[in-house]
């Protein structure tokens, strides 16, 4: 089943609990939308700073959530169909009509406050993303109360992966190789890279239709850039009308996002024939992938991976051409924690998850990446499959 169930809705509570516990802290407040998400299996549907939601968990009793009027059904359905894991909801209406039977936006710190005495934590330490904004405002209401801003303990939440998650990413990866497949079939000379890309999102849109039958798909980039373009990584600003021509080397991106769990696919492709100088650069960046890839392994240091494609592009001469980490934690969102990977020396853990990216960037040439989504183990294991060798990735 694709949805996350309660293997991890208690896989995550118990990692909350572990942080209550070690910090002194009587509840947690998640306030941004993927945090909320995290802690409630609901996809918010709004700006969390134009529209402001929170989910309280406490160390003891049962969560609750303050949200818009706006994500009333949508809330409603997620009930219907046992998804959420959260039963108590509060709503503020942002419209006069509706503030009649609801307590208004302007009053939303008074709504969370009188919720946090009601759930007995009007003298809590109270563990949240910052200790500003809304929140900070209903909690100044309950003098007793104090808001501790745990923001970088609340990331390492996010770390390890249960096996109930590692089994969607595993789904979700096999859907975007099966993208990648689609664009080998797809590039062509003379062909609008934008146009190839949102046929490439469609069939997507299809394949994953088929594959996660009413489940939340969100199709996060099908992006190319091809030729000498692709050597700034995200672009040269001018895709309007760019195509694909005879000799160009590509990188693609395929990022699908279900139920709240991301995986990232990249590839490098050559239509035509590449040059000898665009083959060494693809190989290697191919090996310093592998190499990345391969140094996923539960006790050694997260800098590891990043040094590991590091040793690999500089034995081959090509550091100059070196333009970014080699990577980064992936899982809610596409870019997780720990974003600093070539700096970060603790130790990985089992169960983790990371994009392994090695990038060489050659100005007026192109781009030469692969990207894999990669879980720590006692052996690495990647679960995005498809090729990246050379015969393969060349369009003749």
């Amino acid at each position: 089943m694709a949805y996350l169930g309660n293997a991890t809705r208690q896989h995550r509570l118990d990692l909350m609990r572990r942080l209550m516990d070690r910090e002194g802290l009587d509840a947690l407040a998640f306030t941004s939308a993927d945090f909320f998400q995290f802690a409630t299996n609901f996809a918010t549907d709004v700006q969390t700073w134009e529209r402001p939601v929170v989910c309280v968990v406490p160390r003891e009793g049962e969560p609750f959530v303050v949200l818009c009027e706006l994500s009333t059904n949508h809330w409603r359905y997620a009930a219907r169909d046992q998804r959420l894991w959260v039963s108590d909801a509060g709503f503020y209406a942002e419209h006069p009509r509706t503030g009649a039977r609801l307590p208004l936006a302007a009053q939303w710190p008074e709504l969370v406050a009188e919720k946090l005495r009601g759930a007995g934590l009007a003298a809590a330490r109270i563990g949240a993303e910052a200790a500003g904004g809304p929140l900070g405002k209903a909690v100044a209401l309950l003098p007793k109360a104090r808001l501790e801003p745990v923001l970088a303990e609340m990331r390492a939440l996010r770390w390890v992966k249960c096996a109930e998650e590692l089994a969607l990413m595993r789904e979700i990866a096999a859907l975007s190789d099966w993208v990648q497949d689609r664009y080998r079939e797809a590039i062509r000379p003379g062909r609008m890279v934008m146009e190839m890309d949102m046929a490439m999102a469609a069939l997507m849109a299809e394949e994953g239709g088929r594959r996660f039958p009413g489940e939340h798909l969100e199709i996060m980039r099908c992006w190319t850039l091809s030729g000498p373009a692709s050597a700034a990584p995200h672009g040269d600003g001018k895709q309007a009308g760019a195509r694909i021509e005879d000799g160009h080397g590509m990188v693609n991106i395929v990022i699908p996002r279900v139920n709240g769990l991301v995986v990232e696919n990249e590839r490098t492709w050559f239509c035509g024939k590449p040059t000898p100088e665009q083959q060494r650069l693809f190989e290697t960046a191919t090996a310093a992938n592998e190499a990345a890839a391969a140094a996923a392994v539960a006790g050694r240091p997260v800098s590891g991976i990043d040094a590991a494609a590091q040793a690999v592009i500089e034995r081959a001469g090509l550091g100059e051409y070196i333009l970014h980490r080699t990577g980064h934690g992936i899982g809610v969102l596409g870019h997780e924690f720990p974003e600093d990977m070539a700096f970060n020396n603790r130790p990985l853990l089992a169960g983790e998850v990371y994009s392994a990216e090695p990038g060489l960037y050659v100005f007026g040439l192109g781009g030469f990446r692969h990207d894999d989504t990669v879980v720590v183990g006692e052996v690495a294991e990647v679960l995005t499959k498809a090729p990246k060798d050379l015969r393969s990735q060349t369009i003749l």
